[in-house]
């Protein structure tokens, strides 16, 4: 049972959400590399933009965080995108979201988290064609993400090596 005097995440001490201009729930406390919230007052990784890029920006940028260690972020980018994306590709965008929240939970140490996901985001890309538009490599990341997922849960490799964790979004 929690505390009545606890304050819940994402909240603030007068009891209030933190939101954005538009009215929607925010939390504006800083996070570390893997997205966790942290203190108020912490110095956590630099925010990502949450708003919406051309695909072939959003793509290198996810790539760019993926390569640094933050899947977290990644899919902080491929999300704003999954949510602009025309009706035909939604699909694709939200996918390669899940993926990189698999690669999330697993750097977490989450395994059966880790594996669920990837499986999902697996699973939402096979609709499309293996070379996808904006020279997404599906068939390459259909076949990591389930190379990975069965990986984790065999315990073949470590779900807390990042080096292993490695994905690549274009060909």
């Amino acid at each position: 049972m929690r505390d009545a005097d606890a304050q819940a995440p994402g909240t603030r001490a007068d009891g209030d959400r933190d939101r954005d201009s538009s009215g929607r729930a925010r939390n504006s406390r800083p996070r570390d590399a893997l997205g966790r919230p942290l203190p108020r007052n912490a110095a956590g990784e630099p925010p990502t933009a949450d708003q919406a890029m051309p695909p072939v920006k959003a793509l290198a940028e996810a790539q760019r965080l993926l390569d640094a260690g933050r899947p977290f972020h990644a899919h902080e980018v491929l999300e704003a995108a999954w949510k602009t994306a025309p009706d035909a590709e939604r699909d694709l965008w939200q996918g390669l979201a899940q993926i990189a929240v698999g690669l999330t939970h697993a750097l977490r140490g989450n395994a059966r988290g880790a594996a669920a996901l990837l499986r999902r985001g697996v699973s939402r890309l096979d609709a499309y064609p293996d070379h996808g538009p904006h020279g997404i490599d599906v068939a390459g990341l259909r076949a990591r993400g389930t190379d990975l997922a069965q990986s984790i849960e065999s315990g073949r490799i470590s779900a807390l090596e990042p080096a292993h964790l490695a994905m690549r979004l274009r060909a």
